[in-house]
């Protein structure tokens, strides 16, 4: 009976192999727990989700700074849009002032020679025409009168000089707008050109002003100083010691071209800005002399035309009146029809044309850093063409004016370094 019970399990364990199997697991096997299983799977989709949070930061990184260029860009072409309206602005009101010049001369010089005409006739000796006579010699007063008050307030607002500073503005403006979109098509902007452009915007807006009272630029001014319609560049800092000259000789930069600009320097500020400074001077008390002369000589006629009739005065008084305001008229016209108020404006602003390009020059060579500044040799075409020279021109002259040498000797220069102005 033990045998057959044996036996009957040996051939139960041999029919069924799966339970020797599992009964006998290979020495290889391990056991991998449920808990090790969930453990695996949670590693799995955590890594899964840091991979979408990254490529969530990395999309909302990315669209904040779309977002940004897209603001920037928004803003820099509002910009625009104003520079471009301001443009239009000074350029009608540029013509409307010209037209005053030209309106205000003529009539001024007909008002005057209109009185004088009348205060001579007022003193022809006809007995039978007194009443009539009398009424020729208010009548000389009342336009004289007239005369020598417009001719004040002309005098101080100059519209020649107005109309000179609309047109410039116009110009620039102009300018302005362009710089602006050729911005926008070659590079991304950031908030620095939004404030670079603003700043400009607020410059020539304080250089020219559009408004006639108040903010009117000072016509007579007591020192006579270049026109600036360029933001304040920032303040030097300390210089340093300049690189060597084997590191100097890149992105166009060279030791030479170095003391070619500061030879340069010295030239733009003591013949070309100086000129137009010292010219300005001369024709800023010419103008002053003129603009005092007129009222006087129509206050002169006026005195005349009123001592008319006076017995004891004689002949004195029609030749007052007659004289002083014929030289009234010549005055005026001298004054406004030869727009004397605008070559003084035209020659500051040519100073200030010559005072950007020093600051230009100077702004590059205070960088220290060669690759921060604008490239040396395009930096260099674009003062050639500034200043109306060929390239072989303008290299010819700038190793003419040599670094070396004194204000003294520049001042003795045959030549200028504009030919353009």
């Amino acid at each position: 009976m033990a045998t057959v019970g044996i036996h009957n399990l040996q051939s139960s364990s041999s029919s069924h192999p799966r339970i020797h199997a599992s009964l006998n697991p290979p020495s290889n096997f391990r056991p991998q727990s449920i808990y090790l299983r969930q453990v695996a799977n949670k590693i799995k989709v955590d890594e899964l989700m840091l991979r979408q949070d990254n490529a969530a930061t990395i999309t909302t990184i990315r669209s904040a700074a779309d977002r940004r260029d897209n603001d920037s860009v928004a803003k820099l072409l509002a910009i625009a849009e104003a520079v471009a309206d301001r443009a239009n602005m000074h350029s009608i009101i540029g013509a409307q002032r010209n037209n005053w010049n030209h309106l205000l001369t003529n009539s001024i010089n007909s008002i005057t020679l209109i009185g004088a005409l009348m205060a001579g006739l007022s003193a022809v000796p006809v007995d039978a025409a007194i009443p009539q006579l009398s009424a020729l010699k208010i009548s000389s007063m009342l336009l004289f009168g007239v005369a020598t008050g417009m001719m004040v307030i002309v005098n101080k607002i100059q519209p020649s000089q107005l109309a000179e500073e609309q047109r410039k503005a116009t110009w620039m403006w102009k300018q302005l707008e362009r710089s602006i979109q050729d911005g926008l098509s070659l590079r991304a902007p950031a908030e620095a050109d939004v404030a670079e452009a603003m700043s400009k915007v607020l410059a020539l807006e304080k250089a020219y002003p559009l408004p006639l009272l108040p903010g009117m630029l000072d016509k007579f001014p007591k020192t006579v100083e270049p026109s600036r319609w360029w933001p304040e560049p920032p303040c030097p800092r300390e210089k340093e010691a300049r690189p060597a000259r084997e590191t100097m000789d890149k992105n166009g930069w060279s030791k030479e071209l170095e003391e070619e600009l500061e030879g340069l320097l010295k030239v733009l500020k003591v013949k070309d800005e100086g000129q137009y400074v010292k010219l300005g001077k001369v024709i800023l008390r010419f103008n002053r002399a003129l603009a005092t002369a007129g009222p006087a000589f129509g206050g002169l006629a006026l005195t005349g035309s009123a001592l008319i009739g006076t017995s004891a005065l004689g002949a004195l008084p029609v030749l007052l009146a007659v004289v002083g305001g014929s030289l009234a008229a010549v005055v005026n016209t001298l004054e406004h029809a030869g727009q004397v108020g605008m070559l003084f404006e035209l020659l500051r602003n040519n100073a200030g044309f010559y005072k950007w390009l020093q600051e230009e020059i100077e702004m590059n060579l205070r960088e220290e850093d060669v690759e921060k500044r604008e490239n040396g040799e395009l930096l260099k075409l674009k003062l050639a063409l500034q200043l109306g020279r060929s390239t072989s021109e303008f290299q010819d002259f700038a190793e003419y004016a040599s670094p070396s040498c004194k204000e003294e000797d520049v001042d003795g220069f045959k030549g200028f370094a504009g030919k353009l102005f």
